[in-house]
């Protein structure tokens, strides 16, 4: 099957606009749409989900930790019970937006550091698994570590990403800035397509890491995020076109 392309959207709040929403989702095939505590608000998701809704575009939910102040990037402690409760919350009124609109959500994508403290934590892992399945959708997550581990256990589909615009650890680990500054296109690019054809991606010590994934995420919030929309789209055309080829 053909890699797809999601994006982290929705994120504006209030008179406050935040990243190029409509910029970038003619190129991307998922809208993965901030549910309210890092990003958005009821407007914010219905004009997002509309947006969605208008190119075409699977639509996601995208919950975070409860930290509207640091954009859901600083670590929080809630209890399991807490986290599960907080993602269900958020994911229904997602939901319930893409029902008011006509359509329905097509997958769950944990949002800022509760991704990687998940990525590592089978207790927090366990919890968005647990809210995930309640409404029968995929999880979008990093293959290998505790999302897979939960998702399974739990009996929920999972779909692994690869960040095209972040940089890796040595250890595998996402390294999330708690600002993102504009991407360089030619890097990104040249990471993607390696990640693409070779299944790997050099971590930012020089080593080297194994990749597995069925989806490519970029952020909606750097400077320059719709070239970057626009540059990772050619390189998986390019790509999934030879595989098709092939």
């Amino acid at each position: 099957m053909a890699v797809t392309l999601n994006c982290d959207m929705g994120e504006s709040y209030g008179n406050w606009r935040f990243g190029d929403d409509a910029g970038i989702m003619p190129f991307v095939d998922c809208a993965n749409i901030a549910c309210g505590f890092h990003a958005g608000d009821p407007m914010t998701m219905q004009k997002t989900v509309a947006l969605a809704v208008a190119h075409g575009k699977s639509i996601g939910a995208h919950p975070s930790l409860p930290d509207r102040e640091g954009f859901g990037r600083r670590e929080m402690r809630l209890s399991p019970g807490e986290l599960r409760a907080a993602f269900v919350y958020q994911i229904g009124a997602l939901a319930g937006v893409a029902r008011a609109n006509g359509t329905t959500l097509s997958h769950v994508k944990p949002h800022g550091i509760i991704y990687g403290m998940a990525a590592r934590e089978i207790a927090y892992a366990t919890a968005i698994a647990e809210a995930t399945k309640a409404f029968s959708l995929p999880l979008f997550g990093m293959a290998g570590t505790q999302h897979e581990v939960a998702a399974e256990a739990a009996g929920v589909p999972f779909c692994g990403e690869f960040f095209a615009d972040l940089t890796y650890s040595a250890e595998g680990a996402l390294i999330i800035p708690r600002i993102h500054d504009a991407v360089d296109l030619g890097k990104a690019a040249a990471r993607l397509s390696r990640a693409l054809t070779e299944g790997k991606v050099e971590a930012v010590d020089g080593s080297v890491i194994d990749m597995r994934f069925a989806t490519v995420c970029i952020h909606s919030d750097p400077p320059n995020a719709r070239d970057v929309a626009a540059a990772m789209r050619r390189v998986l055309d390019t790509v999934n076109q030879g595989s098709i080829g092939a």
